[in-house]
């Protein structure tokens, strides 16, 4: 019997990327920053490497001149790898590049709901590139007044350039001062009063320095409140924790690029088992570029080790039911590529996965993702596609906009 699958729906894409326009400090900030807040300059290329997890800036080379930012002591160049899109891959490294070398959608609306179109992709949440991926270079300045400041500067341009000159098709996504979670919670609530949905947040917080999820004294306590309260989803970027898995020091990025889920698994089990979910159960978190072929069994191993060792493993008194009952109504997996993840579909549950495109780094299908969906979703019923691509983002991020959560009935 022929089965006939219907069109693919439009993709919503929960993890795509932004290069910041040069001046999104210099317009937002007091001018007695001018020489130390966030500012482009043009110099020499560096010399960059990416061994063992860790990206290495060398200033000072004799190559053609790149955009650098430049912030209190930090100097980080822009990067191919930032912008891959539409280059060859073997042409994809760690060299510095200016605007002018990158796809203009990386940094301009306009171009970037072309490249959507190209894509078949209606709406798109946005990580940053110089914050990091959860804002992580404010958190490490020295000044946290001046921090706090970037944060919020970021957090309005995302909000009234970036996402208000899209017609709703870019769908903000903010940021933190991780250092203190009651100004988080803060500025949580003030980006939800207009309208804001997700913020960033690190996968593993003790990687920068930061106490835990399992923190006695509840520091992100505030923080989850907020996000539960607003119905902001808590979205963790893999390397949003500033250490990317690897095996060794002298291991080729390419290792740790393999690895990069484990990170979302570490924090996934670490969220399972520290109660968080139980005390804020309407808290919602996505594990952004995790993917999603690894989850089925960390929630079986999970259970195993909560029914035999929860005793002496100390969460006895803490996780009243078996982890991966929390999964379910707190957890989405997000994914671009990922054909075993999609064969476990069933053990997984569909309405917690959501797609993804990576626009505009190296891993990124883009203009693909059509048919890379359309290629890996096969087997999967027009309903379940369709919660995939889009329904479960419109629920999850209350994007009634955009239209049903669900497939309309025919």
């Amino acid at each position: 019997m022929l089965v006939v699958m219907a069109e693919l729906p439009l993709i919503i894409s929960v993890d795509d990327h932004v290069v910041e326009p040069p001046t999104v400090w210099s317009d937002r900030l007091p001018s007695k920053y001018a020489d130390v807040g966030p500012r482009i300059v043009r110099a020499p290329m560096p010399e960059v490497t990416f061994v063992g997890g860790k990206l290495t800036v060398k200033p000072g080379g004799k190559g053609k001149p790149v955009d650098w930012w430049y912030y209190e002591d930090l100097k980080r160049p822009l990067l191919r790898v930032d912008s891959a899109v539409g280059v060859p891959r073997d042409e994809v490294t760690m060299t510095g590049v200016t605007y002018e070398e990158m796809r203009p959608g990386s940094y301009e609306v306009k171009p970037r709901l072309e490249d959507m179109d190209l894509n078949h992709v209606e709406a798109a949440l946005c990580f940053p590139t110089f914050p990091r991926f959860c804002g992580q270079t404010f958190t490490e300045a020295k000044d946290k007044e001046l921090g706090l400041l970037c944060v919020k500067a970021y957090n309005d341009w995302m909000v009234e350039e970036w996402c208000a000159e899209s017609g709703g098709r870019l769908i903000p996504l903010t940021l933190i001062p991780l250092w203190d979670a009651h100004l988080a919670a803060a500025e949580v609530r003030r980006n939800a009063d207009r309208g804001v949905r997700a913020v960033c947040f690190s996968e593993i917080p003790p990687f920068l320095g930061l106490p835990s999820v399992h923190d006695p004294d509840g520091y992100w306590d505030p923080f989850f409140a907020a996000c539960a309260e607003t119905g902001t989803v808590v979205n963790m970027h893999i390397g949003s924790s500033s250490k990317m898995p690897s095996t060794s020091a002298d291991a080729p990025a390419a290792v740790g690029s393999t690895l990069t889920h484990t990170n979302a698994t570490f924090s996934l089990v670490d969220f399972l088992f520290s109660g968080v979910l139980v005390r804020f159960p309407e808290l919602k978190l996505a594990y952004s570029e995790g993917q999603i072929g690894w989850i089925p069994y960390i929630l079986e191993r999970a259970d195993k080790v909560w029914d035999e060792n929860r005793g002496w493993g100390g969460v006895a008194d803490i996780v009243p039911n078996p982890p991966s009952t929390y999964f379910k109504d707190h957890v989405w997996g997000c994914f671009f590529d990922d054909a075993h993840g999609l064969r476990s579909v069933d053990e997984i549950g569909v309405d917690n996965i959501t797609y993804e495109t990576d626009y505009p780094h190296s891993d990124s299908t883009w203009p693909e993702s059509r048919q890379v969906a359309e290629r890996q979703m096969g087997g999967l019923s027009d309903g379940d596609r369709f919660k995939i691509v889009r329904g479960n983002a419109i629920k999850l991020f209350g994007l009634d906009s955009l239209g049903p959560a669900t497939l309309p009935a025919t």
